[in-house]
């Protein structure tokens, strides 16, 4: 079939050449313009003939045929008579124009040398690809750049002109009247030819940098003002955020579309990873910014050469430090610490390579003469050697010897006597300075080990600290009064024979394995006899390799102890110390990992309850910044565990629910969705499938959470997120209804939820009538195996509390009852003892809503307060149930109105009225401080509290009534840490919050906080639980200032004592804030929020050992208290907003102007941590400065709109103007706005905004403003994108009729192809296609193929472009492709 259509091809074509070569011959004679036309006919007609005999799969190949055929010629005639047939044929529609222009571009005949073959051939093309699809017009740009590309630098001039031909097609293509393609297309094709700082070919001249620049407004429509400048507050989960991506490779952001951004937007954002590196903590948000993943081993040689770059700074920290102790390591020293952890981690996940970092550290370092900080560099490469030498090749290790030759040239060697006499006993820090040596050992050791012939001859200055370890190692009688064992660890610890010694003496400290044992509260609880932790201290100056090796020391000997099921505990020393371990990160897989992982299961195994009970005191009180997934992991655990029934033992079982109850309060808002999403295929393994309570806890949790980040903020429902699920199997495991006044604080979806799934409640009087009928069944029962068979038979009603309590009720006396008194007793701990543990839960619910019913009902006076002499009786005399117990239960029951009130009564009495509970909080208030890893005696302080007020959790109280009484010697599990005040903490937390929520107590809790308040001293989240109750309760506390000062006041002021001055409230703040004058309520002045907005950075605030802090960093750590004291004011939260808003909105003179953008950030990072109230006041500003005269009036700014909106521009010429100013900030705000915070950005569009767009200026702003937030939008919520798309278009609309003349139609129209063709797709197409009908015909010319609809009419739409657009009309080529090259 080719041959054959090539033959007759050939046979058409050659004899129209052959024809008009005679014509050539004799062209004076015969060339008339009638001749060549009737030629031309007789041509098309015999083609046309055999085109339409050609199936359609040939087309294609028949036009390349033509081409090459016309490509072969010699005379420029004959090429511009065949060219003027294809253009015939063109325009008659007989040739796809599409298809010839491909064929021309592709040809390889089509050389710049052949110089009229090219100008005939770019003029035909010029001619005829108007008619070619604006998809196919994009397909040609390339290549036709492409050719034009070969042209080389220099070519002669006499031919340029010819070559020209090329640049008018381009020129044609781009021009934006003729519209062939959306100018969006082109430009994608020119910036993948042409990338940023690249130059254009030379033939192109300024047409593609100026379309380029073009293209520069719709850039900048899409990017978030001064966003280099913009840093995140590095939290413990990770600030888990789309907003900081970056590309692995390059560290540049990940800009959407090939768009002219401006040039800082292209470069590596160095410092934003570096300040992220920089914060402790910072490991997940750093592979989450460069999407690192651990399963995935993948170098990563930017976050290789930032990780140097911050030792090289640590080093300079280190050499310019005012008072820098070589040996303890100044304010830096917090920085090594950190750097190690750091070099561990990435290197240890393979992400950076240690080889290639040692050697690039030679290189930066060499030649500067750092010598200050050389022992801790030193001491951070000794980190990973030691622990990771044994595993890998030896050469991996020796780049290190490079940086001991720049050690070398500038150590000073101390003499060994002062060393060993003065720093080395007082000092962990000198470790440091026989790094060297230690990584000298081991190097050697490895060389020694691996058969190497390689030499590794110590060094000179090096030889006096070997000297020193061989001699220390030599004596068998180790102290632990100085750092000796430590040294010998870190040196000897890849040699087990040397090791053994040193390491040996640790673990005995420790484990008390003398004969002395040591009573532990409770009865019948022995432990070994060690109480001393090793000091951490001790612990920080050992290697990774070294803790390595004790941490599995002692889970080794812990799970050994709990095969053996030994009846002697653990030692305290070995317990706190665990404790301290755990705390470092570098050590994680053998540490949190392996306690939750291994040993947990292991220990539970066994049934070796003591040290479960241990392992959760110490998860409970001892254990920070656990990573949140090892937390809820645990939470599931603890739910497997209450169903075991081995469990259900009254101590076990409260450590277990205490514990749960302690993890579920404590996840933060930002962890609750991320952590609970994981279990959303099996919601219960994280729900209690009994603990109404902990399920209670939960929701209030979830409640908690999706407000603080406004999770739901826009939604009515429930339906179709996250918590759906985990809520249902909630309510079918422990179905329950909430107070009206807890319910009207939850987020309205979850109101409506649980208004939906109303569960029906027994009646009150029910409940009286229940109780009084069992209560005559136990007075009439005369057989106690009778009776304690009825009332602890499995499903028999949980009332037997309410029973007890009757009886005591109506008991004057104890000695008046005598035998029967005595009978009562003994059935009685019978009955509890059959109840269990996890049943007697059920009858403590229920005495919790008798008590409520019977208070309510009481006479006053005498009889209250027997009743409350009684309640105070069964928690603290007959131990029958905990304090912490009862208060969690009546603080969960849904009561109304009255009743409520009578149950937060019953709460206050019970915790104030009797001295008990108050004596116990004062006296551990006043013996005990919260910083357990500076302690060494609090075993000590510990067992005397415990022998002051002893624990009796098994009824012991109730035993003793018996006369005589009975011996109840119950087997205590052990106690490191626990008591009821610590217990009671996480219950106080839920108290507060019912109380808030019902007005007429505040004053009761007002008295609770001046009784109790110091208890938060030893809260492990105090700042954090006030800025959660402050956030979540600011509609409720807006009017109750007083309320508000007080609740500040107490927890803040319990830890005066144990915190330096200006860790949180600001001095003006405590100055005036705190002034409870209702007549001179204090307004705080613009400097105020100033001087506040400036702490927000490191440097005001006290350093610290942030491993044990509240917050993980000092930015995090800022940010809470500062939004602590602004939630505090008693200003409202719109006043706030504004002021703080005016920090850099009005001209402050304590704002520098150099620094505007990081006040900016600071700015942004503060209003979107506070409640709505706040922030939401930045939308007022937008609707102010959209309707100032800057953007309604065209003769108010006679310049470029996109420089007045370029706020970095005009700040740095000082011609800013307020519109720039508030657009960099709304864009710094919501920057670090949550997805919940932006999704009412569609509303604030649709409802404010669009009625009062009615200029470009304003269309231009609003495009502005949201533009760079559509990718977020994207990927967080694609609904809200594509509301805020057609919102785009409604607001043109808007303006296309209110506007007489639009200047700027390009730039629109460009960034409407932007969001078409990068985020909506056609998912609009229906609802803007209509809108896009009544635009102007320019306006729908340019919109026309983002509704590809044929409505459009081109020919008229592109004569009104002419004359409605600033960009002047090109007119049309007038030269003819026959017209002769002369």
């Amino acid at each position: 079939m080719a041959l054959s259509m090539e033959t007759q091809l050939q046979s058409i074509f050659e004899d129209v050449v052959s024809k008009l070569t005679t014509v050539l011959c004799f062209s004076m004679f015969m060339d008339t313009p009638e001749d060549e036309r009737t030629k031309l006919i007789s041509c098309l007609g015999a083609f046309k003939e055999y085109w339409g005999t050609l199936p359609q799969e040939s087309h294609e190949q028949c036009v390349q045929w033509i081409v090459r055929f016309i490509h072969s010629q010699h005379s420029p005639k004959r090429i511009s008579f065949l060219y003027d047939c294809l253009a015939k044929a063109v325009e008659t529609n007989l040739l796809p124009p599409r298809m010839v222009c491909v064929a021309l571009i592709n040809s390889d005949s089509l050389e710049w040398e052949r110089t009229q073959l090219w100008a005939l051939t770019f003029k035909l093309i010029r001619k005829i690809i108007g008619g070619v699809d604006y998809k196919g017009v994009r397909d040609l740009l390339k290549p036709i750049l492409d050719k034009i590309q070969v042209i080389p630098t220099t070519v002669s001039s006499a031919i340029v002109q010819q070559l020209l031909a090329a640049r008018e097609v381009v020129e044609y293509i781009l021009d934006r009247n003729a519209c062939l393609l959306p100018a969006y297309f082109a430009i994608a094709e020119i910036r993948k030819l042409y990338p940023e700082g690249q130059l254009s070919h030379w033939l192109l001249g300024s047409l593609i940098s100026d379309f380029e620049d073009s293209f520069r407004p719709t850039a900048r429509i899409n990017s978030i003002c001064g966003r280099c400048s913009l840093l995140p507050v590095v939290n413990n989960s990770g600030a888990i955020c789309n907003s900081w991506k970056l590309d692995p490779a390059t560290l540049r952001f990940p800009l959407r579309g090939m768009l002219p951004f401006d040039k800082d937007l292209f470069e590596p954002q160095t410092g934003l990873l570096r300040y992220v590196l920089e914060q402790p903590y910072s490991r997940e948000m750093v592979c989450n910014m460069l999407g690192l993943n651990k399963a995935h081993k993948q170098r990563c040689p930017v976050l290789e050469e930032q990780l140097v770059d911050l030792v090289v700074y640590a080093m300079e920290r280190s050499e310019t430090e005012e008072h820098f102790d070589a040996d303890i390591g100044g304010t830096s020293q917090l920085l090594w610490q950190h750097l190690s952890s750091q070099l561990i981690f990435f290197v240890l996940f393979q992400f950076a390579s240690f080889p290639h970092m040692v050697l690039s550290l030679h290189q930066k370092l060499a030649g500067r003469g750092l010598i200050k900080g050389r022992d801790h560099l030193m001491w951070v490469l000794l980190q990973f050697i030691s622990g990771s030498i044994q595993k890998n090749a030896l050469a991996d290790f020796l780049p290190v010897m490079k940086l001991f030759d720049l050690r070398v040239h500038s150590v000073v060697v101390f003499p060994l006597k002062i060393l060993i006499t003065s720093d080395l006993s007082v000092k962990p820090q000198s470790t440091h300075s026989f790094a060297m040596t230690c990584i000298w050992i081991h190097l050697n050791r490895k060389a020694q080990n691996d058969n190497s012939k390689l030499q590794i001859p110590i060094p000179h200055s090096l030889k006096l600290h070997h000297e020193f370890l061989q001699q220390s190692l030599r004596n068998k009688n180790l102290s632990m009064s100085d750092y000796k064992i430590a040294l010998l660890c870190n040196a000897y610890s890849t040699n087990s024979e040397c090791f053994t010694l040193p390491m040996g003496v640790l673990v005995e400290t420790i484990y008390g394995n003398g004969s002395a044992r040591i009573n532990l509260p409770g009865t019948n609880c022995m432990a070994s006899g060690s109480v001393t932790p090793l000091p951490m201290n001790l612990l920080d100056s050992l290697t990774v390799h070294a803790k390595m090796s004790l941490i599995h020391s002692i889970a080794t000997r812990v799970i050994k102890l709990a095969h053996a099921k030994s009846s002697v505990a653990l030692a305290p020393a070995l317990v706190e110390t665990y404790s301290r371990l755990l705390v470092y990160m570098e050590i994680e897989s053998l540490g949190i990992k392996g306690f939750i992982s291994q040993l947990l299961p292991n220990v539970f195994k066994c049934h070796a309850w003591g040290i479960l009970h241990t392992l959760l005191e110490m998860f409970s009180y001892r254990m920070h910044h656990i990573q949140p997934h090892y937390r809820v992991q645990l939470l599931s655990h603890l739910h497997s565990l209450a169903a075991v029934p081995q469990t259900n033992q009254n101590q076990l079982h409260l450590c277990v629910e205490s514990t749960a109850l302690r993890l579920i309060t404590a996840l933060g808002s930002s962890e609750v969705q991320p952590q609970f999403t994981r279990f959303l295929n099996d919601p219960k393994t994280v729900l209690s499938a009994e603990s109404e309570e902990l399920n209670r806890a939960l929701i209030l949790t979830l409640a908690r959470a999706t407000h603080v980040t406004d999770f739901f903020t826009g939604s009515d429902s429930i339906h179709g997120t996250w918590c759906k699920d985990i809520l249902q199997t909630i309510m079918s495991f422990t179905p329950h209804n909430w107070a009206s006044h807890t319910l009207s604080c939850f987020p309205a979806p979850l109101q409506a939820f649980f208004k939906q799934n109303n569960v029906p409640q027994e009646s009150r009087f029910n409940l009286k009538k229940n109780v009084e009928e069992e209560y005559r069944k136990w007075k009439s029962m005369t057989n106690e195996n009778d009776i304690i068979t009825h009332f602890s038979m499995q499903g028999s009603p949980p009332l037997f509390l309410c029973l007890l309590w009757k009886m005591l009720l109506e008991t004057d006396h104890i000695n008046q009852i005598g035998f029967r008194w005595n009978t009562l007793v003994i059935v009685s701990l019978r009955v509890l003892e059959r109840i269990g543990a996890r049943a007697l839960v059920a009858h403590v619910r229920t005495f919790a809503d008798f008590l409520v019913y019977e208070f309510s009902t009481s006479a006053g006076g005498q009889q209250l307060n027997k009743c409350i002499e009684i309640l105070n009786d069964m928690v603290w005399k007959y131990n029958i149930v905990t304090l912490d117990r009862l208060i969690l239960c009546l603080a969960m029951r849904s009561h109304e109105g009255n009743e409520a009130q009578v149950c937060y009564f019953i709460i206050q009495l019970l915790l104030l009225k009797p001295n008990d509970f108050r004596n116990r909080v004062n006296d551990f208030v006043k013996e005990n401080a919260p910083e357990h890893w500076l302690q060494s005696d609090w075993h000590n302080k510990h067992m005397s509290y415990h022998k002051k007020y002893p624990e009796k959790l098994y009824f012991e109280g109730l035993a003793d009534q018996v006369n005589p009484p009975m011996q109840v010697q119950p087997q205590y599990l052990p106690i490191y840490f626990g008591n009821v005040c610590l217990r009671f903490l996480p219950v106080f937390d839920i108290v507060i919050h019912r109380f808030l929520e019902l007005l007429p107590v505040s004053k009761s809790l007002e008295t609770l906080l001046d009784h109790l308040g110091g208890l938060y001293k030893f809260h492990d989240r105090p700042v954090t639980y006030l800025y959660n109750t402050l956030h979540y309760y600011e509609r409720h506390l807006r009017d109750r200032t007083n309320l508000k000062r007080k609740l500040v006041h107490a927890i803040m002021s319990s830890l005066k004592d144990n915190r330096t001055p200006g860790w949180c409230l600001s001095e003006t703040y405590l100055k005036f804030g705190m002034n409870p004058r209702e007549d001179n309520v204090w307004n705080p002045d613009d400097t105020y929020y100033c001087k506040l907005i400036g702490r927000k950075s490191p440097g005001p605030f006290p350093n610290c050992d942030w491993r044990f802090n509240e917050f993980p960093n000092p930015a995090a750590h800022a940010l809470h208290v500062t939004c602590v004291e602004l939630m505090a004011l008693a200003v409202p939260g719109k006043d706030v907003g504004n002021a703080l808003l005016n920090v850099v909105l009005k001209s402050q003179p304590l704002v520098p102007r150099e620094n505007i953008t990081a006040w900016m950030n600071a700015i942004g990072l503060v209003i979107t941590a506070l409640p709505e109230p706040y922030w939401i006041v930045l939308h007022d500003r937008i609707v102010s400065v959209i309707g100032s005269p800057a953007l309604t009036s065209e003769t108010e700014w006679a310049g470029y709109p996109f420089a007045l909106l370029d706020f970095t521009a005009c700040h740095q010429s000082y011609s800013e103007m307020n519109c720039s100013y508030v657009l960099a900030l709304a864009h710094a705000v919501w920057h670090h706005s949550s997805i919940g915070q932006l999704s009412l950005i569609p509303k604030f569009l649709s409802e404010t905004l669009k009625p009062i767009v009615q200029t470009e200026f304003q269309l231009l702003y609003v495009y502005h403003l949201v533009g760079p937030f559509l990718q977020r939008f994207q990927q967080e919520r694609t609904r809200c994108m594509l509301e805020i798309g057609v919102a785009f278009y409604e607001m043109l609309q808007n303006v296309d009729q209110h506007s007489q003349h639009l200047s700027y139609m390009d730039p629109i129209c460009d960034f409407l192809y932007h969001i078409k063709y990068m985020y909506t797709g056609d998912s609009v197409k229906e609802q803007v296609e209509k809108i896009i009908m009544t635009l102007r015909p320019a306006m729908k010319l340019r919109l026309r193929f983002i509704t590809h609809s044929s409505m459009i009419e081109t020919s008229s739409a592109v004569t009104t472009a002419s004359t409605s657009s600033s960009t002047p009309q090109l007119p049309p080529s007038s030269l003819s492709s026959s017209t002769a090259i002369k």
